[in-house]
């Protein structure tokens, strides 16, 4: 017997157990014991329904304390619609036989209890389901204190519901919110569009969905760009929905920039690649991706998962807008990168003169990730005396000033050689070029005139402001460094130049660089200055172009830290024999025009 104090500590326990269940199912006995244990109840039913009156779950136990008898089902009973609670708990009392077995599968055990009368109450979960709990008493019980206990047993299994409900809630959104995180950093560690793209889709699956398609938006419409699913089968399927199905693509063409999560399932998928059936109904969202004021993509979530684990529509936007900023930044960067590319290549010749003797490469890497325009230069110049001019330079800084004093020298000194200005008088000419612009950074640089001589050597002629020194690779593998010094340019108003001179035989590779070759350096600190001269020796008999894109590539391996530009001219002298004479540069081009 349970009298109300017994009833008052058996109530306090199943609020102390609700406080820390995982799940209701976990109460049953807490519930279920002291409800039994009261004078007339003889049986005690919970039952559990989706909102569709489909049963769940059933479970009853006796007050003779055999073994409880748990049913788990799907059974569709429409007619228990008529007992779904609209809002607060519905307590009803009546004969067992007056039950209709369409509306109470609980009938069936009532009926078996000595009891004549039933004590029941529905009630709401949540949107998605509801319950029953139900106790069969005989004449001797007071029907209205049971129904007191049935009442109260009922607002402590609602209460630990909806805890259960908050906890996860909380739960989830911590979760989302270190999902989030993750794919902020994910997608901001990459500037490159496509693969910004394909982040998103590997961040999506399964974490947020089970399938996942990014189409990036293009002129002429949506473009297909990445898919993902945990199925690879189904993968493949996706693949194929991106890129071609008419369903889609009209359905993401209707996407415009004020647009939530759109949520599509049921008769609305019918006619699209994702119409079929399931363990779970397939449910697909669609987030348009806006950025700055504009679409610039859509993210396409595909689930086959139950109803509760679909995420929310704040989840999916804040997403949304995550992923479109990246790809907007990405979309920016590569704009910006075509652009400072195409002006780099406005500063540098399109291509090296062909001489007949000479083997003539360059190369040039951008050192710096955020590709402000660098301020390295060079040229390659035929001179009117049938030699040839090397120049190779480098301006202070990055950005628009350091470009434009970039043009300045290289198209100046270009002029000035072209028209057989010696390299000393070159120089000087640039230096005070600079002071009247009022240039505020300086520049160095080296220029070599290259004159093949009677007896098939040539006489390097060498001026340089402030430059690192070239190298040669001789014939034999040795290395040398043509000596060089000066004052660097834009510092002083007069400033005057030294030649030096020095030759290079047949099978010689003259080398000119910029600092940021001999600055690359390793995480120890070691510069690739300290190994140039052992990789340059390593390319002994190579061709001028071999030499240059190797040393490059080695220096942009070779470093961990260091953002400079690597710019390389080389020149590779393979000689002249007397039939081939040795001709100004007039006479070979008047030569030409005859032809």
């Amino acid at each position: 017997m349970v009298d109300d104090d017994t009833w008052s500590g058996a109530l306090h326990r199943l609020w102390q157990a609700a406080s820390r269940a995982e799940e209701v199912a976990a109460l049953a006995d807490d519930v279920y014991a002291p409800l039994l244990a009261t004078p007339g109840v003889h049986l005690v039913v919970g039952t559990r329904w989706d909102e569709d009156s489909t049963l769940r779950y059933m479970k009853a136990l006796g007050a003779d304390g055999d073994a409880p008898v748990i049913i788990a089902t799907t059974r569709s009973m429409p007619g228990a619609a008529i007992r779904e609670p609209d809002g607060e708990p519905v307590v009803t009392r009546g004969s067992v036989g007056e039950l209709d077995d369409a509306a109470w599968p609980e009938a069936a055990f009532l009926r078996q209890s000595p009891g004549a009368s039933v004590v029941a109450c529905t009630f709401r979960l949540d949107r998605s389901g509801w319950a029953g709990l139900s106790v069969a008493v005989d004449a001797s019980a007071d029907t209205e204190g049971v129904a007191r206990r049935v009442a109260q047993a009922v607002d402590v299994i609602v209460a630990c519901h909806t805890g259960i409900l908050q906890r996860g809630r909380e739960a989830r959104r911590g979760a989302d919110d270190a999902l989030l995180a993750e794919a902020s950093l994910q997608m901001d560690s990459s500037l490159d569009v496509e693969d910004t793209l394909r982040r998103v889709a590997r961040i999506a699956v399964p974490a947020v969905a089970d399938g996942c398609l990014v189409h990036l938006l293009r002129k002429d419409g949506p473009e297909f760009v990445a898919a993902t699913h945990v199925a690879v089968q189904q993968q493949r399927a996706l693949e194929e929905a991106g890129r071609d199905d008419p369903w889609l693509a009209a359905l993401l063409a209707q996407r415009d920039d004020g647009d939530q999560a759109l949520f599509l399932s049921g008769a609305a998928l019918e006619g699209s690649p994702f119409a079929g059936g399931g363990r779970h109904p397939t449910v697909v969202s669609v987030s348009t991706l806006h950025a700055r004021g504009r679409v610039v993509g859509s993210i396409t979530f595909v689930y086959q998962r139950p109803e509760d684990r679909l995420p929310d529509s704040a989840f999916l936007d804040s997403l949304a807008t995550r992923a479109a900023l990246a790809i907007d930044n990405a979309l920016l960067y590569e704009l910006r990168r075509h652009a400072v590319l195409s002006l780099q290549e406005h500063l540098l010749p399109s291509q090296l003169p062909a001489v007949k003797g000479w083997d003539l490469s360059a190369s040039y890497e951008v050192g710096d990730p955020m590709l402000d325009v660098g301020g390295d230069f060079y040229d390659a110049v035929p001179r009117p005396d049938g030699s040839i001019a090397l120049l190779i330079g480098d301006v202070c800084g990055r950005g628009a000033e350091a470009a434009a004093l970039t043009g300045l020298a290289r198209h100046t000194l270009r002029t000035l050689l072209e028209e057989g200005t010696d390299p000393g008088t070159a120089l000087s000419r640039l230096n005070r070029a600079l002071r009247q612009e009022g240039a505020t950074r300086f520049l160095t640089a080296v220029v070599v005139t290259m004159t093949p001589l009677a007896d098939g050597t040539v006489l390097l002629t060498t001026c340089s402001a402030g430059h690192p020194r070239p190298l040669v690779l001789r014939a034999d593998g040795s290395i040398g460094e043509v000596v060089s010094g000066g004052l660097l340019l834009g510092i002083l108003d007069d400033v005057s130049y030294e030649s030096h001179e020095d030759s290079l035989a047949p099978g010689d590779t003259l080398v000119l660089f910029t600092d940021g070759l001999t600055e690359s350096r390793e995480a120890d600190g070691t510069y690739f200055e300290s190994v140039l001269p052992g990789r340059l020796s390593a390319l002994r008999g190579s061709d001028a172009a071999h030499v240059a894109e190797s040393l490059a590539r080695q220096a942009r391996t070779f470093r961990a830290s260091g953002q400079d530009d690597i710019a390389l001219l080389v020149a590779r002298w393979n000689g002249i024999t007397p039939s081939d004479g040795l001709l100004p540069l007039e006479s070979l081009l008047e030569q030409a025009a005859l032809r």
